[in-house]
This record gives structure tokens, sequence and C-alpha cells, in this order.
């Protein structure tokens, strides 16, 4: 197959930066020289991987399909080359993981803090997707791990649990159940509830584990993403449900979570990978780093980590 490393680089880089002008710059190349080189690639492959206009470069379907394939083969190459022990000598590298929101937002800056300590030239990309979208992008190669939750075996995906959060009320301070030490369920029926998406891996949760009562949440509001209903709940428009890693890190000045229970729901999340896949030796020590750092957070009753 006529193509080289060089090529494929080149190819990366015109999708990562989504134009020929940066990509040539990243590779010390001139923008012939990289136009050569995607022809080339192009060629060897009997197919188009970018769509070129005047204004914008794209990647056609199969550029989409072939991206992570060309970037797990640079990986491959650089970790035979280098060694594991070189490459973590040298502290390079680059980590891409999908992680559900609520993680992505309140615990995981804490772990990247720490790795960056460690590692400061390893960069970190991270795909804040939903659950579903986050397991797909690890079975298609996009990131090389993720952070989700269990909700149903794959074949195809190793799921390694970190912690079981219980769902808390999530109200401000001046709400009249905040003054309780915990809330039954049953008892939100006097407020404005405000809640995800029947499509939501948290709201499949919410509905089984109330499935049993002869009482069901009345939804008075319904948002695609927890934040807007922290947001909500913050405005006064109502009060939420939320699983505790949706809630602040620190004391929040207006807001507050108090257990939810007679059911307590809960769910667990964990490190998901691709089934027999091997990680980068950056991605080794992101999650090594992360393992680390996650026995420090209890998801209900103790400090979070600072």
């Amino acid at each position: 197959m006529n193509y080289e490393l060089q090529d494929l680089r080149a190819f990366v880089k015109i999708a990562e930066f989504g134009n020929f002008h940066e990509a040539a710059n990243a590779i010390h190349l001139s923008q012939p020289a990289l136009t050569r080189r995607m022809q080339k690639l192009e060629e060897g492959l009997g197919t188009q991987l970018l769509d070129r206009t005047t204004r914008r470069v794209s990647l056609t379907a199969v550029g989409r399909d072939f991206l992570p394939k060309a970037r797990r083969l640079l990986d491959d190459f650089e970790r035979s080359i280098l060694g594991i022990r070189e490459l973590a000598e040298r502290q390079s590298g680059q980590v891409t993981l999908a992680c559900i929101p609520t993680a992505a937002f309140y615990f995981l800056p804490t772990v990247i803090r720490e790795f960056n300590r460690q590692y400061p030239k390893i960069r970190i990309r991270i795909l804040d997707l939903s659950a579903h979208e986050g397991l797909e992008a690890v079975l298609r190669g996009e990131a090389d791990f993720g952070i989700n939750m269990l909700s149903g075996q794959h074949a195809e995906i190793d799921f390694t649990p970190l912690v079981n959060e219980p769902f808390v009320l999530a109200c401000r301070r001046d709400h009249p159940l905040a003054e309780q030490p915990q809330v039954a369920w049953r008892e939100l029926s006097d407020y404005r509830l405000i809640g995800v998406g029947r499509l939501s891996g948290n709201r499949v949760l919410l509905d089984h584990g109330l499935a049993h009562l002869d009482w069901r949440p009345s939804w008075f509001y319904e948002v695609q993403h927890l934040s807007t209903s922290l947001g909500m709940v913050e405005a006064g428009l109502g009060i939420a449900a939320m699983p505790s890693l949706a809630m602040p890190v620190e004391d929040h000045p207006i807001l507050v979570q108090r257990p939810l229970v007679d059911p307590v729901i809960s769910r667990t999340l964990g490190l998901v990978r691709r089934h027999g896949s091997s990680l980068s030796p950056a991605a080794e020590q992101f999650v090594e780093t992360l393992l680390k750092q996650w026995p420090g957070y209890t998801a209900l009753g103790a400090d979070k980590p600072t």
C-alpha cells in the first residue's frame, strides 16, 4: 500500500486543524508539500478522505471512520520506537477520554490538576458526552477510555466500577425541604420538579428505581442536561433529583443537597474500555492517577477532593 507514516500525520493534523495552512505549520511543511502527501495517501487508499472547498476542509464519511484508525497506527508506531519506559520519561503524548458531563465538570478537574503536576507535557482531550455517545466514542476508538454509567452489559466493553453514588435532592438553602436531614421521594410531590429527558441514562435509572411505587414524580420542567437543572434550581424555579457528582464540589452559597430516601436510588460510575484493547503509555498514566484520586471521593457524606 503506497503511503507513509508522514502521510498519516498530515491527514491527522488537517483533521485536527480543519485547514491546510495551520496543519502545514504544525508539521513544518509547505502547503504544496502537505497537499501532495494527502493526494498520495488518498491514492494509496483508493478513496477520498477530505472534502475541500475554498473556505474549509472537512472529513468525508470514510475520513471520519479512518481518523481514529490513523491515530492508533501513529500511536502504535510511537510506542514501538520509543518504548513505554522512554515515553514515560519524556512525559509526552496525548490522552483522549469520553466522560459524562457530571464527572467532567466537577470531579475530573481534580484528577487533571494532579496529572498535569506529574506529567506537564501530556496533552488531554476531553469529550464530554452523554452516556450513550461516550460509549460509542470508546467503541469507535475516538477515545482511549471513558468514564460512564453502568447501564447494561456490552460484549465489546470492559467496565471497572469506581463509585456508587446516590441521587440527592438539589434545592436552594431557603427551600423548606432544605431544613430536613433527608427527604423521601413522596415529599417532592408538593413542589415543581425539574427532570432530564426520557432518553437520558439518569432518567432511565430513576424511572426504574421508582417503578414499584404507586406514586410517580410529575416533572414540571424537562431539560437535556443536569447543569441546566442546577441553574434552574438556583434561580428558584423548582427542585431537582441529581446524582451527587453533579452537585458543586465546594459549599455553594445558594444550593444544597439532601439525601433522597424511600427508596435510595444510586448509579454506578466506572472506567469503560474496549475489550482486549491496550492503552497508550500516556493513557495508562492518566488511568493510574485517576484510580489514585477516585478513592478520596465519597459520593455522599464525606468531603470531596479539593
